[in-house]
């Protein structure tokens, strides 16, 4: 029999070249529709992967079989662990995801700083950069992305539809302190989202302060793979595209980078030189596109991180400096 089938497939070796390429490419990308949809859906409880740089070869390769676990992020902490006063708020959604927000008062009050977490993730993690933007004199409201923390839902779109959560929450905060002085944070996926809402939805705060967001939805993709110590090329295009196939959008049209040319408010870039998912110089793409008054300021030695947490006495430094020329006449 094997003799028969070797004989078949001497004699028809071009098609035979086509079906070994054809099935590469069906696994090629059924590993990577598989890769999206664990990177996009969140599961309920257990323990999420680690960090692709902290993970052993062996693990690596299992990795690429079984693909990432990301539990929905959970709030351990609330503004009390830190001493600070706060109120729940929840945006009922309808028909779409809801949202929860922790309102930090402070009294007197320079604004209201409302604070967008990163991927994975949920406003406990930005506690730090509330309790140092309070002590800055601002009030601030940490709000929980739809399917993160204590938001409905348990999927992310990378930025993509967490920009209407951005939207909404404006409009929110609009109607609840219409007079307060508005500044937005981003973290990361959250930087990313803000830059999205304030380009497409048309919002205009009085300042933004955006810290390492990616420029592209690809580039950061293929840095993951980079991590792992594999070639980016096809494999995070692959992932883009089926993660914008599952979640209903376009994947290489989620670009910060772009939307940078449409966001004319005063905006504030913070950016680690180690950081391993958004490299220098595609922080400074997004950097140079920015069509209003723009400061960039690099911590060095930082990756991907909570800079406040990293050197609290610099992000202060830089961020009051940067606050108090935003209300010089």
């Amino acid at each position: 029999m094997w003799k028969t089938c070797l004989r078949w497939a001497s004699s028809h070796r071009k098609l035979v070249a086509g079906l070994i390429v054809a099935a590469a490419l069906i696994a090629l990308n059924a590993v990577a529709f598989m890769h999206a949809w664990a990177m996009t859906h969140f599961v309920r409880g257990g323990t999420r992967t680690a960090s692709p740089e902290a993970l052993s070869r062996l693990q690596k390769v299992k990795l690429l079989v079984t693909g990432v676990k990301v539990p929905k992020p959970v709030n351990e902490h609330s503004p009390a662990s830190l001493g600070l006063a706060f109120e729940t708020h929840r945006l009922a959604g309808d028909d779409r995801d809801e949202l929860e927000a922790w309102y930090v008062p402070r009294e007197p009050s320079r604004g209201l700083v409302v604070m967008f977490h990163g991927y994975a993730s949920c406003k406990s993690e930005i506690l730090r950069e509330a309790a140092a933007f309070h002590e800055l004199g601002f009030a601030a409201l940490l709000v929980d992305f739809r399917g993160s923390g204590g938001s409905s839902g348990s999927t992310t779109s990378v930025g993509v539809f967490e920009a209407d959560d951005v939207e909404r929450v404006w409009e929110y905060v609009a109607e609840r302190w219409p007079r307060e002085p508005r500044i937005m944070f981003g973290q990361s996926m959250g930087g990313a989202a803000v830059l999205r809402a304030v380009a497409v939805h048309e919002l205009r705060p009085d300042a933004l302060i955006v810290e390492c967001p990616f420029d592209r939805l690809s580039s950061t993709v293929g840095n993951r793979f980079t991590a792992m110590g594999l070639p980016s090329f096809p494999l995070a295009q692959l992932l883009v595209f089926w993660g914008g196939v599952q979640q209903g959008f376009n994947g290489f049209g989620h670009n910060p980078a772009e939307y940078a040319n449409l966001v004319t408010v005063p905006t504030l870039m913070l950016h680690g030189d180690q950081d391993p998912r958004v490299t220098l110089n595609q922080a400074q793409s997004i950097f140079d596109n920015l069509a209003g008054a723009r400061e960039f300021e690099v911590f060095h030695g930082a990756g991907h991180e909570s800079y406040v947490a990293r050197d609290a006495k610099h992000w202060n430094r830089v961020v009051r400096q940067f606050l108090d020329r935003q209300e010089q006449p």
